[in-house]
């Protein structure tokens, strides 16, 4: 802790990345006004894209930009100073956000939500044909630019990957369907999840021909393998391998988990650098495991932005995002049908589709209204 910090002069607050939390911090500083003399934006775009509707959108349920949250009229609402630019590197010492395009954004505080990094490559290998759903534009891209397939492969049996073979599945205007396998992995399918729900994840995946292979997905060679397995021919491997950690955030000195992660304690603050807080993807709590998932970066928003405002008025951080015992998870089948996962209690049919999309553009719909000022 410096001298900013102890005599409590602290202008500058910057926030690197508009992500899910990030979205709950500005929708603070609209209602409650800003915690300081300046804050700031660094984000790659002005929009952020909801990954929740990015399956459906696949199988044609949604518009391709129906999912999105205008994080730069949010900005502009809340007073914020609005850059576009990624972050590719933070001098510590100086306190300064280096952008991959040259510039550099100075700050006194800085929170980091700019999420994670895509997997696929470190993992399964190099080959052109590896499209990682992180980030999740460049994934929206790479799935709109595609022509025909006739097999797809999808890796990674995570709640993610089962919806995302589930709208390849039934792809908007592919005629026939594509095949299409998930190659779960030795974890096998949905780790972590109930045995009521796996069955029943199974069982809709059995009926739309999409192959489970629970073995560890590689490429070799130019061919993916599931185990010993060859899958070829494939025309398409999607990546959806969880998070991974930006290079940039152990090269800038920042204290990182082993997996590379930004070290955090319970009120998201970094552990090495009392002027740094980061939260969801890109961050790992230290006093307990929390999955990078974005129903967790939601929630823990507003205790971000609780914390910010104590850290800004002077004080010290008190909030602390407790996850629940369990949450509820929508899956959407890509047929107009989802699942609903809480605990041991599972569901599915239409009326879960409907449900899903209620919660979907219920939050969506809020952050719509407060960018353009009718909230």
């Amino acid at each position: 802790m410096d001298s900013r910090e102890h005599s409590g002069n602290l202008d500058h607050l910057l926030l690197v990345g508009g992500g899910h939390a990030h979205v709950a911090v500005l929708a603070d500083w609209i209602a409650k006004g800003l915690p300081c003399r300046r804050a700031s934006l660094v984000t790659p775009g002005p929009y952020l894209r909801y990954s929740g509707t990015v399956p459906g959108w696949i199988a044609g349920q949604y518009e391709r930009d129906e999912g999105l949250v205008h994080v730069e009229g949010l900005a502009r609402r809340a007073g914020v100073d609005f850059i576009e630019g990624r972050c590719s590197a933070i001098d510590t010492d100086r306190r300064l956000v280096m952008l991959e395009d040259g510039g550099q954004v100075g700050f006194d505080i800085a929170s980091i939500d700019t999420g994670g990094v895509g997997r696929g490559a470190g993992i399964l290998g190099d080959d052109p044909r590896v499209a990682d759903i992180r980030p999740i534009e460049g994934f929206v891209k790479r799935i709109e630019a595609l022509g025909e397939l006739r097999r797809i492969a999808v890796a990674g049996g995570g709640a993610g990957g089962v919806e995302v073979a589930f709208g390849l599945r039934n792809r908007k205007g592919a005629k026939p369907p594509a095949e299409v396998a998930l190659i779960a992995g030795k974890d096998g399918l949905l780790n972590g999840f109930s045995n009521a729900v796996v069955r029943r994840v199974r069982a809709k995946l059995a009926q739309q021909g999409i192959a489970v292979i629970e073995q560890d997905a590689r490429i070799d060679s130019g061919q993916l393998f599931a185990g010993t397995q060859s899958l070829e021919p494939v025309d398409l491997i999607v990546a959806a391998l969880g998070s991974g950690a930006p290079e940039w955030a152990r090269a800038s000195g920042l204290q990182c988990d082993a997996d590379g992660f930004i070290a955090v304690d319970p009120h998201q603050r970094s552990l090495s650098h009392s002027c740094i807080f980061a939260v969801g993807d890109v961050a790992a709590r230290t006093d307990r495991a929390i999955p990078h998932s974005g129903v967790h970066a939601v929630f823990a928003g507003p205790v971000l932005a609780s914390n910010l405002r104590a850290v800004m008025a002077g004080n010290e951080p008190t909030q602390i995002y407790r996850p629940r015992w369990n949450n509820l998870y929508l899956m959407s089948s890509g047929d107009g049908a989802a699942i609903a996962s809480y605990g041991p209690i599972t569901a599915s049919g239409r009326w879960v589709s409907r449900l899903k999309h209620a919660i979907d553009m219920r939050w969506l719909r809020k952050y719509d209204a407060l960018a353009r000022g009718t909230s």
